[in-house]
């Protein structure tokens, strides 16, 4: 009998014959058919286990947390009209976005309208947030300087002698 060569051959590792593909091309195909416009691209539950149920808690969380921002910020800031102005256009911005997503989720709309109204949506909170409202509430916030230096001004004025706090008996009000 010949001498077996199968423990060797256990040991040399087999050649490869054909590389193995490359994993990118796939996820992105899979990307690009998910955004088409199709039956099997709803989303829905059964067509995007992963992601449908953490996008709709989420959609559903963020609204609440805006909504209780908005009272809570609105009824600090009061006095200061721009910024409870920031915080309304924040308020119906959430309303907008987070309400369309959880639309869309409840009548399985196509992906491709979710990722639409998401990125619209955190475009318009950055432009709300960083572009619009800076130079109005720097604008504000010049004015109220404005307005308390004009105030300790006049009343370091008014104020200058400390006599001139003390009335004298002349200046005394006639009771009637």
């Amino acid at each position: 009998m010949a001498p077996s060569h199968a423990p060797l051959m256990r040991s040399i590792p087999p050649t490869r014959a054909a590389p193995e593909r490359c994993i990118l091309p796939a996820v992105i195909e899979r990307w690009l058919s998910a955004l088409l416009p199709a039956e099997e691209n709803e989303f829905a539950a059964h067509s995007f286990q992963d992601i449908f149920y953490p996008i709709t808690f989420a959609a559903l969380i963020l609204l609440i947390v805006t909504v209780v921002l908005y009272n809570v910020q609105t009824r600090k800031l009061h006095r200061h009209p721009p910024l409870v102005a920031m915080w309304e256009w924040i308020l119906w911005t959430a309303v907008i976005v987070y309400g369309l997503v959880l639309v869309e989720a409840i009548f399985h709309f196509w992906f491709v309208t979710v990722v639409a109204t998401l990125v619209i949506g955190l475009g318009t909170f950055v432009w709300i947030r960083f572009v619009h409202f800076p130079p109005i509430i720097a604008a504000y916030d010049r004015q109220l300087r404005r307005a308390r230096y004009l105030a300790q001004e006049r009343a370091s004025t008014r104020y200058a002698d400390a006599s001139s706090t003390i009335r004298t008996r002349r200046q005394r009000r006639r009771r009637r």
